[in-house]
């Protein structure tokens, strides 16, 4: 979770359409682009970290470009409608089509 947010529940947003920025290596020499949209949680990033490391024998250097800042809330299961928005489950980022994510 980022240090201080101003609202604790945000809305989704859209995934459609292609990176407006982000989409050219900017450090190192090999990237990872994304070529669909997709969510994708702080975990995931944190495993696709742990597995890049692994690979390289802790030899070069990972740049990870994508921060999961919006929180992503969903209500429990069987529970009537309305009583509010559900409780922030997972924190995640919308990672657009052709972004280089590391």
């Amino acid at each position: 979770m980022p240090k201080r947010v101003k609202f604790r529940k945000a809305q989704r947003g859209h995934l459609r359409g292609n990176a407006g920025r982000g989409f050219s290596v900017s450090f190192g020499t090999f990237g990872l682009k994304a070529m669909e949209p997709a969510w994708i949680t702080d975990r995931q990033i944190e495993a696709a970290r742990i597995a890049l490391t692994r690979h390289m024998k802790r030899d070069g250097r990972v740049f990870i470009r994508i921060f999961p800042d919006k929180p992503v809330s969903k209500k429990p299961a069987e529970t009537r409608m309305g009583k509010g928005k559900g409780s922030s489950r997972i924190l995640g980022c919308s990672d657009k089509t052709r972004k280089n994510n590391v």
